[in-house]
């Protein structure tokens, strides 16, 4: 029992961590991300943690059956508390929500250093999560669109910085702008998903009467990219 098969979304997940770094996997999906990247020689340790009990519990079954006691820790907890101690360098919050992701980093001021990198994969309002990073100090550094299945996952790799960030437009938020630097295969079709629940969002509010003049020029923002040549 030498390794363990990721879906496509852990694995780009996995490819934006540091080798050799220390990993702290929140909300970990059985510790599966952890036990791979160990397996592999990529990271020298981890903490697993998750608030929910049985997860946990799968997880330390898991590290325990590949052999990873003395590398992968797990700690039964919310968010980010109690691993401030483990001095992770790579934070992986995957698959919550973007607002709930912005708030476990803003419980957890300790994260806004440049040494540590935060790998992170909203389910959704990526661009409520962008928004809290860049308003926060925190600069994208790398994204990547991953399709599994019928679904789109954004993932995006953000740290501290002293810098001055250059001000997002709008669509850039819902995009992500390296995204849109890198052009990927997957931003059509993302700008178009995007796009059809804006839409669906401007035909709601203007049953009510409301303007949506700025949304509907936002819509249109994001339909440039959906013919983009790769």
């Amino acid at each position: 029992m030498t390794e363990i098969t990721l879906s496509p979304r852990l694995y780009a997940a996995s490819e934006l961590v540091r080798d050799g770094a220390f990993v702290s996997d929140v909300g970990t999906d059985h510790a599966y991300l952890p036990i791979a990247l160990c397996l592999s020689g990529k990271i020298r340790g981890a903490v697993a943690s998750d608030i929910n009990k049985g997860p946990i519990e799968k997880a330390r079954e898991n590290i325990e059956k590949y052999g990873l006691c003395t590398k992968i820790s797990t700690v039964h907890t919310a968010g980010l508390c109690g691993i401030e101690p483990f001095s992770p360098d790579d934070v992986l919050i995957l698959g919550m929500g973007g607002e709930l992701i912005a708030s476990i980093i803003a419980d957890a001021p300790w994260v806004a250093s440049k040494d540590i990198n935060l790998c992170l994969q909203p389910m959704t309002h990526a661009e409520d999560l962008r928004r809290f990073l860049i308003e926060n100090g925190f600069e994208i550094t790398d994204e990547r669109i991953v399709r599994e299945g019928d679904k789109l996952y954004q993932i995006i790799l953000a740290s501290f910085t002293d810098k001055k960030i250059t001000p997002y437009a709008e669509e850039e938020f819902y995009l992500g702008r390296v995204n849109i630097q890198k052009r990927p295969a997957e931003l059509s079709s993302l700008a178009t998903s995007i796009a059809s629940k804006l839409t669906r969002r401007a035909e709601g509010l203007e049953s009510t009467g409301a303007d949506t003049s700025a949304l509907r020029v936002l819509i249109g923002k994001i339909q440039n990219y959906q013919t983009q040549e790769n």
